[in-house]
């Protein structure tokens, strides 16, 4: 393990930092991964990251020693490389299981209100919201927890919320083989409300729509079935 870790080092020390500031970027609708980003197992992840994060703890000046921080570098690595960001490994990627449509339904099916917890990739702090989902059926349905599965794989990784959101949208495309996709996601960035301009009063609300959708009627159909709660 040491002699990948050596490698990895430096490969992130002969990285160029660009500054991007408190920019909104997102550079691809792809999550930005390396070709061996699963060179190493998830248990060497998590022994690397609990050694860096000690340090960062050291370096902010607590107490490694004291009872109730001595396990924390171990259990923020844990919690990053099985919970946080399990969404990265394509092993985790949920298997999607379609139903035949033999009622032929064939209005705008919404799944709404499926809740998300993500984390923003800039300062890696919470992305917390709900995500709703529109489609129509092109002879197959999906069972509704396999929606909240897909909105949760690609939540569980550092996101930006315009790429989460055509994320999810590509997927049920793929996953229903149908172009009638509508996704709107509507999210607090603790980067805004607990930092910088520490703002927390605003939302950020953004959409995926295609096919029967790109219909301003059909659009305003489904967003009003998600206003219904309302």
């Amino acid at each position: 393990m040491k002699q990948k870790e050596t490698m990895l080092n430096t490969q992130i020390n002969t990285m160029t930092d660009h500054e991007m500031g408190d920019d909104h970027v997102m550079t691809n609708i792809a999550t930005p991964l390396r070709e061996d980003a699963f060179f190493l197992s998830d248990q060497e992840k998590i022994e690397i990251i609990a050694e860096h994060f000690n340090k960062i703890m050291h370096t902010l000046g607590l107490d490694l020693n004291d009872e109730s921080l001595k396990g924390t570098p171990n259990r923020v690595a844990k919690m990053y490389v099985k919970e946080l960001f399990s969404g990265l490994n394509p092993d985790n990627e949920p298997s999607i299981t379609l139903f035949d449509n033999s009622y032929k339904y064939g209005e705008i099916l919404v799944e709404r209100d499926i809740s998300f917890y993500s984390n923003c990739e800039h300062h890696f702090v919470p992305i917390v919201g709900k995500v709703h989902i529109g489609y129509i059926s092109s002879g197959n349905v999906i069972g509704l927890s396999k929606l909240h599965r897909i909105v949760n794989f690609y939540a569980r990784r550092p996101q930006v919320q315009e790429r989460m959101t055509m994320q999810i949208g590509n997927a049920l495309k793929k996953a229903l083989s149908t172009d009638d996709i509508a996704v709107v996601v509507d999210a607090d960035h603790f980067c805004v409300s607990s930092r910088g301009i520490a703002d927390q009063s605003s939302s950020t609300v953004t959409s995926f729509f295609m096919g029967a959708f790109d219909d301003l009627a059909k659009r305003e159909e489904f967003l009003s079935m998600v206003r219904l709660k309302n």
